[in-house]
């Protein structure tokens, strides 16, 4: 092998000189996927009577949804929105495919439609808080993926511009799904309403900052992938026609489409409607981008948010490539600034002690001159009333006359005469 570059993110490039076979890998990919079969999960979301079914039905040119009874008048129509899913397992060319198709009956049916997409949006974060919990199982040998890979969402055709119903919805969801909207019952609009259509959905999308999915080319893809992909992004929102019945076009040939009396509406022709677009992205060019933007994108963005609620930090360490002198330096950092942080607390507590010797001393000062003032107050008091006393003393005393004075000198004789 030879050296044909320096370092590139720490690893060098090199050129080898024969085949050794890991080219291959890709192929090996293939056979086991094969294998073992996809997932692919579906929602549709849109009125009644739209033609959800039938579309469905015509994307997988097999009966997934089953034809619909006819309601009695005397029924009860469904009240608020119900979700429901059905499994079909389909196979074409060897691969084999679990489809899963989950239905939202109910949504836009209602005088009120307010907080209709609740129930939906509910539906979508318990698929992704269920797989979150299969993710932080100790055993996750088997786990169960039934995260919604795709959001079809039927626009009525109005002509007009997108209704609060659909803003509101599309604004909820776009960032927990892959949306993809489109115009059902196309053949009720002529092309030039159609452009007009499409314009104001667009409009209406940029607008409210609604993120759609949108196939993106990059540097491996090569020229018709790209002339493919830029194609598909000029007929969003898709104009879509579904049929499950052929009719007879003037040469005689048999087509899937719709007959009318000013002519027939071939659901797979590109002149007539955008069918074969959506088909080509959702299922021929962009299935596994649709299933990797939901795992890496959608559901690790809703992971993120759930954790953090939860009160999970991200140690951004763990992931750094180790380097000796780094991890010193910041060894040394972290001791230095916990050293400052232990002399900062033990000058914090030496001030406080000084703080608290030095109130101490000064209540033990204040105390000793009150005392002190107290016991001169005292003393004073006294001697004011031992001065008192005696000027009394003096003043109601009178003098000795001469004769007492030799009368009590004769009463102290006679007491010690017996002596």
């Amino acid at each position: 092998m030879k050296s044909t570059s320096g370092n590139a993110g720490g690893a060098q490039k090199k050129k080898m000189n024969g085949y050794v076979g890991f080219s291959n890998f890709p192929n090996q990919v293939h056979r086991r996927s094969v294998k073992r079969g996809f997932n692919f999960t579906l929602m549709v979301v849109g009125e009644s009577g739209i033609g959800k079914s039938t579309l469905i039905n015509t994307l997988f040119d097999t009966k997934i949804f089953p034809d619909r009874e006819e309601m009695p008048p005397s029924a009860e129509p469904i009240k608020g929105v119900d979700v429901t899913s059905m499994s079909a397992d389909i196979q074409e060319n060897g691969v084999k495919l679990r489809l899963t198709v989950v239905d939202t009956p109910g949504f836009g049916d209602a005088i009120n439609n307010e907080e209709a997409w609740q129930p939906i949006l509910e539906n979508i974060e318990s698929r992704f808080d269920a797989y979150l919990a299969q993710e932080n199982r100790v055993n996750r040998s088997k786990i169960s993926d039934n995260r919604i890979d795709a959001v079809i969402y039927f626009i009525k055709p109005t002509g007009h511009c997108l209704r609060v119903i659909d803003i509101e919805f599309m604004k909820r969801l776009h960032t927990k799904v892959n949306l993809i909207p489109i115009i059902a019952k196309a053949d009720t609009l002529t092309a030039s309403e159609l452009e007009q259509f499409k314009a104001k959905i667009l409009a209406d999308i940029n607008y409210h900052g609604i993120q759609i999915f949108k196939p993106v080319s990059d540097e491996f893809d090569d020229p018709e992938t790209v002339a493919e992909n830029r194609e598909i992004l000029s007929k969003i929102p898709f104009a879509v026609v579904g049929s499950e019945k052929y009719v007879d076009r003037a040469d005689g040939t048999k087509v899937r489409g719709r007959s009318y009396p000013w002519g027939i509406i071939e659901v797979e022709n590109e002149e007539h409607n955008d069918f074969i677009k959506l088909r080509q992205m959702l299922l021929r060019s962009h299935m596994e981008e649709l299933k990797d933007t939901t795992d890496m994108v959608l559901y690790e963005n809703y992971r993120t948010q759930k954790l953090l609620s939860m009160g999970h930090v991200q140690d951004n360490g763990v992931f750094r490539e180790f380097n000796p002198l780094v991890q010193m330096e910041e060894e040394k950092r972290t001791h230095d600034a916990k050293m400052q942080k232990m002399e900062a607390e033990m000058t914090a507590v030496f001030q406080q002690k000084v703080h608290e010797k030095e109130a101490k001393l000064k209540q033990s000062e204040e105390e000793l001159y009150a005392r002190h003032k107290e016991m001169k107050s005292v003393l004073e008091k006294q001697k004011a009333e031992l001065d008192d006393k005696k000027k009394r003393v003096e003043a109601t005393a009178r003098p000795i006359t001469p004769m007492e004075q030799q009368a009590t000198k004769g009463k102290k004789k006679n007491i010690f005469s017996g002596f």
